[in-house]
């Protein structure tokens, strides 16, 4: 793990470097600056008032590298933010609870069936509103903490309760995606915390070098005036 979090100062002090106009999805924001450290302190008082454990490198990374800032989409979220589960407006009412297991090992998602057109509106409306009040019930986002905002109601989350333990899921219920796991980085199958990390890094050093030897587009030829056509 040592070994990792080493390659990902390296990168990240490169993608810095190489990324001095902040064109990478979300470098406005975060500039590639993590914020300070936190203490194990503060992260053994943190699992003991939420009775959990968190990840290994999880942990290994808040203390080393950073309590949240350079990262994916909109950057990681501190701790502090952990258990908002709504990333674009945060409420202490809105929160998560990471001390009940993680209830999903497979995407979900629901649709809602309307009743016909002939039928009554007020009961498509109570189905309505039943369905919401099942779909975005926070049961189905027990077990995880909050640690990246992609930004349209779209959180990505850490698992620390449950089977999915470790792994990075997605919240896209905002725009009726569902829950699942994360592929806002094309991951091909579910991901832990520093691996996710890393692979943003390499993904954005890829897409700013190939910006950089990209061949200049070549100016259309300007034609002459034609009073000018000898």
């Amino acid at each position: 793990m040592n070994y990792q979090l080493e390659n990902i100062r390296h990168k990240l002090k490169k993608l810095r470097q190489l990324d001095n106009n902040l064109e990478v999805f979300g470098a406005e924001k975060h500039r590639y600056m993590l914020n300070p450290t936190v203490s194990i302190d503060t992260i053994k008082q943190f699992e003991v008032k939420h009775k959990i454990i968190l990840p290994e490198e999880y942990v290994a990374f808040l203390t080393t590298l950073g309590n949240g800032g350079a990262g994916p989409f909109y950057g990681l979220e501190p701790l502090e933010n952990a258990l908002f589960d709504d990333l674009d407006y945060q409420h202490k009412e809105g929160s998560l609870n990471p001390s009940k297991p993680f209830l999903h090992t497979e995407a979900w998602n629901m649709e809602f069936e309307p009743v016909g057109e002939n039928e009554n509106q007020e009961e498509n409306d109570r189905q309505y509103e039943e369905f919401t009040s099942q779909y975005f019930d926070k049961k189905h986002m027990n077990g995880v903490i909050a640690i990246c905002n992609y930004g349209c109601g779209i959180s990505l989350n850490l698992v620390v309760n449950g089977k999915e333990y470790g792994h990075i899921w997605t919240d896209d219920r905002g725009n009726d995606g569902g829950i699942y796991p994360t592929i806002q980085l094309d991951e091909k199958d579910k991901i832990t915390f520093l691996d996710w990390y890393e692979l943003w890094l390499d993904k954005s050093i890829l897409e700013i070098t190939e910006q950089s030897y990209a061949p200049p587009v070549p100016k259309p030829e300007q034609q002459k005036p034609w009073w000018k056509i000898w």
